[in-house]
């Protein structure tokens, strides 16, 4: 790395296909003092693919408040790190803002490359409006998830969701009952992936549809906004 060069890369990975990865991403990833992954396992078989062999230090959720500082130290000291998360772009639903907040904070340098990220070809391959959008992440699992939903009923721009498999349901049955069964959404699963599918339909199509179809794979929900006219 040059002096002039960042002290962090958030580097985006393939979602699914491993082809996805850009040649900058590469040449960041072979050159990085250290890459952090969300998971080394998961990482380390993407590393060993495309023939990278740098040091892998383990940074998720559950450490990065204790390891942020000493991160931090080490990137004054002169280190260039590189982020990666399990797939796609570090700090999108995913372990990093902590981080870029600090080493901003501390007056160094933070570059974030592009790339692959789930929900751009999930709105696109949606077919609903995509000019403005609002992103939700994932909702909350149990406490302030109600609430959630209920203060976007208003919404009227095309509504963006990750969701799991085993609460597809309950979201698509929480939703159909806040903003009503003809709502029109999109489930995409499996993106880039051989199996990538795009279901389309109101929200009780879809109910009835996973209702009776094996559900797997990472999952991005596309849901219209509320018909202004309406």
């Amino acid at each position: 790395m040059s002096e002039n060069s960042p002290n962090l890369f958030l580097v985006p990975t393939p979602i699914g296909n491993l082809k996805d990865i850009t040649l900058r991403a590469i040449e960041v990833l072979k050159t990085a003092d250290v890459i952090l992954a969300e998971d080394t396992r998961t990482s380390g078989q993407l590393l060993k693919h495309l023939e990278i062999s740098r040091p892998l230090q383990s940074y998720h959720i559950f450490n990065e408040h204790k390891t942020v500082v000493k991160l931090v130290e080490r990137m004054n000291r002169g280190e260039v790190f590189a982020l990666i998360s399990d797939a796609g772009t570090p700090a999108i639903s995913d372990p990093g803002f902590l981080l870029v907040r600090e080493v901003l904070a501390a007056g160094l340098d933070v570059q974030c490359l592009p790339g692959a990220t789930a929900f751009v070809p999930a709105l696109v391959n949606s077919g609903l409006p995509n000019d403005r959008f609002v992103f939700e992440g994932f909702l909350p699992h149990k406490k302030g998830r109600k609430t959630r939903i209920e203060g976007l009923v208003e919404e009227v721009r095309t509504i963006i969701f990750y969701e799991s498999p085993h609460r597809l349901l309950k979201t698509l049955g929480q939703l159909a009952e806040a903003f009503g069964e003809e709502r029109q959404a999109c489930v995409s699963r499996e993106l880039t992936k051989l199996h990538e599918e795009n279901v389309r339909g109101t929200l009780a199509e879809l109910i009835e549809y996973y209702q009776t179809n094996t559900l797997k794979g990472e999952i991005v929900l596309t849901v219209a906004g509320k018909n202004p006219k309406a």
